[in-house]
């Protein structure tokens, strides 16, 4: 299906219900472009070394700064000497969650979650085991800028930023052709994770939905994802993706009617048994929808017992 455009799908297994990210790749004038990398283990290494066997690669492009999406890219960039290209915002956001000093900190923001000491603890170290799968960090060339055009494959995209996902997350929009190289902003399938992480942008559920707004007035016919198959009809799925939220939204509110920690509202809005690498995604979407709905005025956070406390008001 993208023969036509000239870049080829690398699908990557990932070690996680969510089990597999699609990378990509496309030939130039000069050599090759590789679009977002994948986790940094063997499986990852040993698949990569096969696809760009007798390949020159010239440049890596990174949609974002997500494990599964950056973790190989500076590991790449040592054996090839490739150019890597993403978002200023991104680039540090790349570097800096991983940190010992970041992770530091999570003890304490998951204790104003109201998350129970253990899973805490569990969800702390979930986090530091990331960090052999996000390194050795690249050395970043170029940050995109927004408008800015590069070529991909047969076929020019223009750099579209679309936060909400990542602070600094970025599609690629192929106007002749009405394309979108979607990245992790539209899914066929699942919603994307739209998380508040205790740092960076403070309402990021508003932010996506904008994002949402400024491609939806492209009426993108055909989108290629970064998980899932590509499919047709951008506007279609925009609009389911834009009214799960507004569900989840008024779940919310009507969780914290009697006034509630992030960790209760968690545990009710996903009742399904999550392992620890969920549970950091389900607390940080709770807390998204929670910040959407207060910086809404439609509820109020306090500090009660020294945990966040939501209620309606």
């Amino acid at each position: 299906m993208l023969e036509e455009y000239g870049i080829k799908q690398i699908r990557l297994d990932l070690p996680f219900r969510l089990n597999h990210v699609n990378c990509f790749i496309a030939e130039g004038e000069d050599g090759w472009k590789v679009i977002d990398a994948g986790l940094h283990n063997k499986e990852t290494a040993d698949r990569w070394d096969q696809e760009l066997a007798g390949k020159k690669v010239t440049d890596i492009l990174v949609t974002h700064y997500h494990p599964d999406h950056f973790g190989y890219v500076g590991a790449m960039q040592e054996k090839t000497g490739a150019r890597v290209s993403m978002t200023k915002i991104d680039a540090d956001a790349g570097i800096n969650a991983w940190q010992e000093s970041f992770i530091r900190d999570l003890a304490r923001n998951y204790s104003l979650a109201g998350i129970p000491g253990e899973i805490a603890n569990d969800m702390t170290t979930n986090t530091n085991e990331f960090v052999s799968r996000v390194t050795p960090y690249p050395k970043v060339n170029h940050n995109f800028q927004e408008g800015e055009i590069i070529l991909i494959g047969k076929y020019e995209y223009e750099v579209i930023f679309t936060p909400g996902h990542s602070d600094g997350l970025i599609t690629f929009y192929n106007k002749e052709k009405n394309m979108l190289l979607s990245t992790d902003h539209i899914l066929p399938k699942i919603t994307p994770n739209i998380s508040y992480w205790f740092h960076g942008d403070p309402n990021p559920l508003a932010t996506y939905l904008a994002s949402l707004e400024k491609i939806k007035k492209l009426d993108v016919d055909f989108v290629v994802p970064s998980h899932g198959q590509p499919f047709y009809g951008a506007n279609d799925r925009i609009d389911e993706i834009k009214t799960h939220h507004d569900h989840r939204l008024e779940q919310t509110l009507e969780l914290i009617s009697g006034g509630s920690t992030v960790y209760d509202a968690c545990q009710r809005l996903f009742p399904k048994k999550l392992t620890t690498h969920e549970m950091r995604f389900a607390i940080g979407e709770t807390l998204s929808h929670l910040e959407f709905l207060r910086y809404k005025g439609e509820c109020r956070r306090d500090i009660k017992d020294g945990t966040y406390w939501y209620e309606v008001g």
